[in-house]
């Protein structure tokens, strides 16, 4: 009997910096699915790259050993348990071709390389820019942690 696969999450950088830093809330529950192997995390280049530096710079505020546990224990701990899928960054030239699907042009890379992905789910806070319109022309499922666990509550109930 095949064991069903797990749901594969790809996380803007909002959603993975907020369950980073918080301790406790639906983007940490997102973050726990994906360390346990429930889900399975799918990780931008580009938003690996901005995580990274928005906790570098949240870090710089914190006294050093908070610091270090932000970066060390939380972060890298993470990533090891999570083993996530990364996808590439896009081409420049593929950003440029793409720059219609999205209003916000800093948001586009993040888009190509949720598609080039193709994920179960979308997870951002940014709705204002992950629009369901975006969602229509990239045929991608977008929503926010609270809309995925409304959805899988849905399914298991």
């Amino acid at each position: 009997m095949n064991e069903p696969k797990p749901l594969r999450l790809f996380l803007d950088s909002n959603v993975l910096t907020g369950g980073i830093l918080s301790s406790w809330g639906l983007d940490k529950a997102v973050l726990s699915l994906c360390a346990a192997g429930i889900c399975r995390m799918v990780l931008a280049e580009y938003v690996r790259e901005e995580v990274e530096e928005n906790l570098l710079t949240r870090a710089a505020t914190f006294p050093p050993k908070e610091a270090s546990q932000v970066i060390d224990d939380d972060y890298v701990k993470l990533m090891k348990l999570a083993r996530p899928e990364i996808v590439p960054l896009p081409s420049g030239q593929e950003v440029a071709q793409s720059r219609r699907l999205i209003a916000h042009a800093a948001d586009v890379p993040v888009l190509i390389s949720a598609i080039h992905a193709n994920p179960d789910w979308l997870l951002t806070h940014n709705t204002k820019h992950f629009t369901p319109q975006v969602a229509r022309r990239t045929g991608l499922q977008i929503g926010t942690p609270a809309k995925f666990f409304l959805q899988l509550s849905q399914v298991i109930s």
